[in-house]
């Protein structure tokens, strides 16, 4: 009888504490910003200084406090024809926008409402982005694909 209970007492602990090393460590909390996400490079400052629409482009979509940031979906995306560099897990968010529909079958902007796809729907279903948010998103997105 004791030694069911100390197996079970050491799975116990061993499955909370990987748990939590691949939920909250490894995967991040959803209240943080990710760890990967990097802001702006070298040729994207050169970049800035000869165009001023250029740089109003590069430090609204470049800036650490950009919508994608704050949801952590650079935590899997990056957005690189904004030069936003993120995870390498998802797909590349440059041209969603436009090919959103194609691939799931309906508009980005319900799309981000409901997601087709089931990474997706579990990612944006623990955490539903607002009506502000999915505009923020939408025109960060639309932004890239115009580029």
């Amino acid at each position: 009888m004791n030694k069911a209970i100390i197996s079970f007492v050491v799975c116990a602990l061993l499955g909370f504490g990987l748990g939590y090393l691949v939920f909250g460590v490894i995967m991040g909390d959803s209240e943080k910003q990710p760890q990967v996400a990097q802001t702006e490079t070298t040729e994207t400052a050169a970049a800035k200084e000869e165009s001023t629409d250029a740089k109003e482009a590069t430090t609204v979509s470049a800036n650490e406090d950009n919508i994608l940031n704050k949801k952590g979906c650079l935590g899997c995306h990056s957005v690189e024809a904004l030069n936003i560099k993120g995870g390498a897990v998802g797909p590349d968010l440059s041209q969603a926008f436009t090919n959103v529909e194609g691939k799931h079958g309906k508009p980005i902007e319900e799309f981000l409402k409901a997601p087709t796809s089931a990474v997706m729907s579990g990612v944006i279903g623990k955490n539903p982005l607002s009506d502000e948010e999915r505009k923020q998103v939408l025109e960060l997105l639309k932004q890239a694909s115009e580029k």
